[in-house]
């Protein structure tokens, strides 16, 4: 880490950022196997928000490698950094008193930890969601048509078939998204930030 660096604190304070905003910034934190319906919920969430003039901002996995993390692979390296750059970004604009929604596999209970801590540390909002769809479903799904290469050896290191994912063990929202449909799980996310006075 540089140390001819300084912080400099913002203008203005958390306290007067949210009643100027009328909310509390917070992080959303989607996570699931690839084709759970991440993204899916997390553009009908943004769009909810919006509708309500809530600020809210939506990162999803792939959109974000296309510039932030275009350096990275798919390693365990590569996805631990993508993780802890996003944990990151998402406190940024949580502490903007955005409600940030990302939606990223995020494999690992260690690094989704991580980010939850950065946002614990800095006094914000952090709601880990598992949007929870079980594998056959997911390949049955399969809307890019990832698993399909996967499971023909086309892709290596593939969430849920040559490579692990560490299911949420707490979450404070489980979604199962073979059981509901998007506006439901919309509508308990809504709910939910409602009743902890996030809007």
């Amino acid at each position: 880490m540089a140390t001819n660096i300084t912080f400099h604190p913002g203008s203005v304070d958390g306290a007067e950022r949210s009643e100027l905003l009328r909310q509390r910034g917070v992080t959303i934190w989607l996570t699931g196997l690839s084709a759970s319906g991440k993204s899916t919920i997390a553009c009908a969430l943004e769009q909810h928000l919006l509708h309500l003039r809530k600020f809210s901002y939506r990162l999803d996995g792939d959109n974000v490698r296309f510039g932030l993390n275009k350096d990275l692979g798919f390693d365990e390296k590569s996805r631990n950094e993508n993780i802890r750059r996003i944990g990151e970004v998402s406190k940024l604009f949580a502490d903007a008193c955005c409600i940030a929604i990302t939606a990223f596999i995020s494999p690992y209970r260690a690094d989704r930890a991580g980010a939850r801590e950065l946002h614990e540390k800095a006094g914000l909002g952090f709601i880990e969601v598992f949007v929870d769809a079980p594998l056959q479903v997911a390949e049955q799904r399969d809307p890019k048509g990832l698993y399909k290469k996967a499971r023909a050896g086309e892709i290596k290191e593939f969430t849920g078939i040559t490579a692990p994912y560490e299911a949420p063990e707490n979450p404070e929202i489980h979604i199962r998204t073979d059981q509901c449909d998007v506006p439901e799980a919309v509508h308990t996310i809504a709910e939910y930030l409602v009743q902890k006075g996030f809007i």
